[in-house]
């Protein structure tokens, strides 16, 4: 007689769980097969499809260029190699910012094209009324606070955000009409960890942190920075887990040396 283990999904209410509990939340980007699947088999809690594929997988200097179709791509990638974990997908810039009929219309095409579970998307009051339209249409909703890489041109640099009073006050607000407005979670990005840490205490919902301090109910990095992958990118919050840039650059000069020496293939390695 064999048993069938069913594997437990993480799902919006297993977070509301876990800040009541104390257990702090793990999400880390992902934009392909291959990578979702080996983190979601560690144990992820969030896969988050980031719009950071700008960034790390198309070489742009901002988010800004990736459009829906593409994120539409990465996510459904993603999905297909994911049991367990929530997956999250940002929003790129362009397909919500418009109006909240615009915002609903990209939502359900990634709901439906991809399978992801959730969306993110950038910004406070400003955006409120999507946020309100996509959720009452029964999608859950991630916010995202602080440091709002989509909005790079109007803050004119990627420094921390929120240190002067007026600044920290309309997040503090902002933080609490978006759990007003039925959001289950908020990523506040590279702000002081003492607003953070009141932030995230004032809020039943939990905060996932990205250069926010300890203080935050979850943390979440980008794969190739924390994998070592992106060499260039040394900010304070990151830690490095690995120098894959390094091994995956050593294992192909090797090939190269046994290709050209004749070394690869041998006579094991082939029929």
């Amino acid at each position: 007689m064999s048993v069938n283990k069913e594997t437990k999904r993480i799902t919006t209410h297993t977070l509301q769980r876990m800040k009541m509990n104390g257990e702090k939340i793990s999400m880390l980007t992902a934009y392909d097969y291959s990578f979702a699947k080996i983190f979601d088999s560690s144990g992820i809690d969030i896969i988050l499809v980031g719009d950071s594929a700008s960034n790390v997988m198309a070489g742009h200097e901002t988010t800004l260029p990736i459009t829906l179709d593409q994120m539409i791509y990465h996510a459904s990638s993603v999905v297909r190699g994911v049991s367990r974990c929530l997956i999250v997908v940002d929003l790129p810039f362009g397909s919500y910012q418009g109006n909240s009929k615009e915002a609903l219309y990209s939502t359900v095409r990634i709901m439906k094209e991809t399978g992801a579970h959730a969306v993110k998307l950038e910004g406070g009051e400003e955006i409120l009324e999507s946020v309100k339209r996509i959720i009452s249409s029964g999608i859950p909703v991630m916010g995202h606070l602080g440091l709002t890489p989509q909005s790079i041109y109007k803050f004119g640099t990627y420094t921390v955000r929120a240190k002067e009073e007026a600044e920290a006050e309309k997040l503090k607000r902002d933080a609490r009409l978006l759990e007003e407005a039925g959001c289950f979670a908020v990523v506040l990005e590279k702000i002081p960890a003492a607003l953070a840490k009141e932030v995230s205490q004032s809020l039943s919902i939990p905060t996932i942190g990205i250069g926010a301090g300890k203080y935050c109910d979850g943390q979440v990095l980008v794969m190739h920075d924390m994998l070592g992958i992106n060499t260039e990118f040394k900010p304070r919050f990151l830690r490095q887990y690995l120098k894959l840039h390094d091994t995956i650059s050593n294992a192909v000069q090797q090939y190269i040396r046994d290709v050209k020496s004749q070394d690869f293939p041998n006579e094991q390695e082939q029929y």
